[in-house]
């Protein structure tokens, strides 16, 4: 998948929108085509005895407009919204219970699954569309209330949804899809005891990991921040990755970097040599195709602004794989880039903490911990092309 942004959502609309046009040729007959809703069945195995707030947001595919759904699917616009922020319709739908399920419909959008325990979030609406929360900000109306999401596509080449780390991990849950043959895959599930062990990691782990925890007035733990906001609340410091990057810009000023991003093109390759306080790329035939400035932890945690991907079919595939592997902290020990073995990652002392204490505590290691954890396919997401059903459990947090 290719993201447009830190988060996975622009890249499961992204994707499949590109499969559906690439696989014209492959499109389902009209009696297997996918229905315009499907039912997404919510169970609730949290053993909190809150009430629980479920929220289905996002553009609907067939017109681009932004809106939510209800519990039988049916698409609403958000009207228009003010500067200031005007508070947003209600689009909160009564969650299960603990120890109960409870089955919505989900229409063809790109969006998504909002729950929250004990009280109802606040979304508003502005002039340029959904203001969504923002936790890093403490003054943001959510910041106290103990929430999460899961991120989907629905359209007419079947079903992307996964779970995400890449904002935050917070309550823990787990998604799934069910096939046309009864059989369903599913991940994002947690390892026993891996919430905590998750946040005692951090806390435990030296340079100011731990900072990246927020907690309510009453002690309860919320979330831990995703490393690029822990540098935008001072959290972790902006130094938090130069020793790497460093070590990285001395090595490559005299070998190269072989990128070849592309595993079904494995004769697409290119070529990177730093000089000065760039890094450029050449294709085959020697000639300069881009360049990266010496990129700080900001960049390379969020795998934007110095390393940023656009939807391209050049600049975008190689940032995303620089930005893995900065992240990953592969791009030392090994020229050849992308390196996808899960048993290369985190190795070193300075690299992505947070990605790697969450990883490790999934059941099957899958998990989008920052936005280009899919290269090398280690990202928590399931896909079905004939989706019958789709299921997102609220796991216990112990």
């Amino acid at each position: 998948m290719l993201h447009t942004s830190r988060h996975p959502l622009a890249a499961l609309a992204a994707a499949a929108a590109l499969l559906g046009a690439l696989l014209v040729f492959a499109a389902p007959s009209p009696a297997q085509a996918v229905p315009a809703t499907i039912p997404l069945k919510i169970t609730n195995s949290s053993g909190r005895g809150e009430p629980v707030y479920v929220y289905n947001l996002g553009t609907q595919l067939s017109t681009g407009r932004q809106g939510w759904a209800d519990a039988g699917g049916t698409f609403h616009p958000w009207p228009v919204g003010g500067n200031p922020p005007t508070p947003a319709p209600d689009a909160s739908i009564p969650g299960p219970a603990a120890g109960q399920s409870r089955t919505i419909r989900i229409p063809k959008f790109s969006g998504r699954i909002y729950f929250s325990y004990g009280q109802k979030l606040v979304f508003k609406v502005t002039t340029g569309g959904l203001v969504q929360p923002a936790v890093q900000n403490p003054t943001d109306p959510n910041r106290d209330i103990l929430f999460n999401w899961s991120e989907y596509t629905l359209n007419d080449a079947g079903l992307w949804l996964n779970s995400t780390q890449v904002d935050m991990f917070s309550a823990p849950y787990a998604v799934g899809v069910q096939r046309a043959d009864g059989s369903t895959l599913s991940t994002g599930r947690l390892r026993a005891g891996g919430y905590h062990a998750v946040l005692n990691a951090l806390r435990g782990q030296s340079g100011g990991w731990g900072n990246l925890i927020q907690t309510r007035s009453d002690g309860t733990v919320l979330r831990a921040l995703a490393p690029g906001y822990g540098l935008e609340t001072g959290a972790l410091p902006a130094s938090v990755m130069n020793d790497y990057v460093n070590r990285f810009w001395q090595k490559y000023a005299t070998t190269t970097l072989t990128v070849t991003p592309f595993a079904d093109q494995p004769s697409t390759k290119y070529y990177g040599r730093v000089s000065g306080n760039v890094m450029n790329f050449t294709n085959s035939s020697g000639a300069v195709v881009t360049g990266f400035q010496k990129p700080d932890a900001d960049s390379i945690l969020g795998c934007h602004k110095l390393l940023d991907a656009p939807n391209d079919a050049v600049r975008g595939p190689i940032s995303r794989t620089l930005c893995a592997g900065f992240n990953r902290s592969t791009l030392l020990t090994n020229p050849l880039q992308p390196d996808t073995s899960a048993a290369n990652f985190y190795r070193d002392a300075v690299t992505n903490h947070y990605a790697r204490i969450i990883h490790g505590q999934m059941a099957d290691g899958k998990a989008y911990a920052f936005a280009f954890d899919d290269v090398g396919h280690h990202e928590s997401l399931v896909h079905d092309g004939d989706p019958r059903q789709a299921y997102l459990t609220l796991d216990p947090f112990n």
